[in-house]
């Protein structure tokens, strides 16, 4: 008697991606900041003073400005990841496939100041549930490494990275990149499930399903900033943080 074995014609798992928007430089930061200057110091400078952006590959994606001459606040909260996007408009992700993930800040404010992003990465099922049974490490966002930017392992979980560029960045300057490429880990594709199903003739089909198709990732950034003055007390009302201030500036957690 013969048996049909039908299996995908591609075995490739393809992920549906959830880009999610960012949180650009919070306003109870800035403040916090400037709890620590001076009477004198505090007529010279506001919180209208500081300024974030988050640009990914090149494009600004989020920001909160303060426009002086319309005494407003400028701001926009964008979305990650928009550069997957196929012909069809979905966005898929092949695993083990490293794609162009460049992340950095701009001081798009008036003073100097030091910037901290967090990053978090989490799974959500077909239904939107999300799911911590699987592993937020399957989500790999190249960290780059030696041009400032540390990680702060103390904060920092299995679905959250902090981390803090060490070096004041000047008004209207661009960051290094903190991470570069993006990947999904392909054991992902490894989890899979044969249903076996008769019919009436004893022809058998089994079929292979990813136990993870359909499956979305959510990658979610935070920007804030703190200025320069008087920083290692700014820091720790704004952050939560101890840091040590170097002669040069830059910083070291303790």
């Amino acid at each position: 008697m013969k048996k049909i074995r039908a299996l995908l014609r591609k075995p490739v798992f393809l992920l549906a991606v959830s880009a999610v928007l960012l949180a650009a430089s919070t306003l109870g930061s800035a403040q916090a900041a400037l709890t620590y200057y001076s009477e004198n110091y505090s007529a010279q400078m506001s919180v209208s003073s500081i300024g974030v952006t988050l640009v990914e590959n090149g494009e600004k994606v989020s920001w909160r400005d303060y426009e002086h001459q319309g005494g407003q606040w400028s701001e926009n909260s964008g979305k990650l990841l928009q550069h997957l996007s196929g012909r069809d408009g979905k966005k898929t992700v092949v695993p083990g496939k490293k794609y162009q993930e460049k992340l950095t800040v701009q001081n798009s404010g008036d003073i100097d100041a030091y910037v901290r992003v967090i990053l978090y990465r989490d799974w959500q099922n077909p239904q939107g549930v999300r799911d911590t049974a699987l592993s937020p490490g399957l989500i790999d966002l190249g960290l780059s490494k030696g041009n400032g930017w540390i990680v702060d392992e103390k904060a920092s979980t299995a679905e959250r990275t902090v981390l803090y560029y060490q070096n004041v960045l000047p008004a209207g300057e661009e960051s290094p990149s903190l991470c570069d490429t993006l990947k999904i880990h392909s054991d992902i594709a490894k989890k899979a499930a044969e249903t076996v199903v008769e019919d009436e003739n004893g022809y058998r089909t089994i079929t292979t399903r990813y136990v993870y198709d359909g499956y979305r990732f959510q990658l979610t950034a935070e920007v804030d900033a703190v200025q320069t003055h008087n920083a290692r007390e700014a820091i720790k009302s704004a952050w939560g943080v101890d840091v040590d201030v170097a002669a040069d500036d830059t910083l070291r957690l303790q």
